[in-house]
């Protein structure tokens, strides 16, 4: 039995809510239960120097936990003077993933930052973060073509991320942190909503697992993207 009675192959209850943010040209809400993370998108009418000239955009990330998104109080990175390697980490992967489903010839030369502020930790943060970001990034999108900014949405595909693992020897779905912090293996699964794959990380916390077992966590993986391929269209009302 999960901790939380889920079965296997379920995720925890999603919501996804557009529009959160009043100054955004993009926002979204995402819940995976008790994780909540705040997405924005921001607009700028310039890229980085490596990039002025090409004709192409560019779709980046930054992450944050709030002080009390866990059981006890956090320092502000800010405060420490630096970022924590976890955190960069993160928002390299959040980025990538965004950028693997935008034409960026077609946003013109203008960049999109998405900041992802997690405001309560359950486990799947940076999953969540994934998923909420790519409704935020698509109204950005939409509020760009109605501003004539663009002349259509340039993305080309949907992303969403989830965390699958061994919990107890069984492959199981959207790990919170009750699993995730005991769990045999730890996976999380970028994917798109064409059958393409952004990323895959995975961890052995013990003994390694098998080939088989991977397999088994990509089609866990593969199920739960697909309901949240599904909330994100019902989010921006298709």
């Amino acid at each position: 039995m999960r901790p939380s009675g889920r079965a296997p192959d379920a995720l925890r209850a999603v919501s996804l809510q557009p529009g959160v943010a009043r100054h955004a040209e993009g926002s979204c809400l995402i819940r995976m239960g008790v994780t909540e993370v705040l997405c924005t998108a921001s607009v700028e009418p310039r890229v980085p120097p490596f990039l002025r000239g090409k004709g192409e955009g560019w779709v980046t990330a930054e992450y944050g936990m709030l002080p009390r998104a866990t059981h006890t109080r956090g320092d502000r990175e800010a405060a420490r003077g630096k970022q924590s390697g976890r955190t960069q980490e993160i928002q390299r992967l959040i980025g990538r993933a965004l950028r693997a489903v935008v034409d960026r010839k077609a946003m013109g030369e203008m960049a999109v930052v998405l900041d992802c502020d997690v405001i309560t930790a359950d486990g799947g943060t940076r999953c969540a973060a994934i998923t909420g970001a790519w409704v935020a990034l698509h109204q950005a999108f939409e509020h760009c073509v109605l501003k004539n900014v663009i002349s259509a949405n340039p993305l080309r595909d949907q992303v969403a991320a989830i965390s699958c693992g061994l919990w107890q020897g069984t492959a199981v779905l959207d790990l919170d942190y009750a699993e995730d912090s005991a769990a045999d293996a730890d996976s999380n699964f970028v994917l798109t909503s064409k059958g393409g794959i952004v990323e895959v990380q995975g961890t052995a916390e013990g003994a390694p697992f098998s080939e088989a077992q991977l397999l088994q966590l990509m089609a866990l993986a593969r199920k739960g993207t697909d309901e949240l391929f599904a909330a994100q269209r019902r989010a921006i009302g298709r």
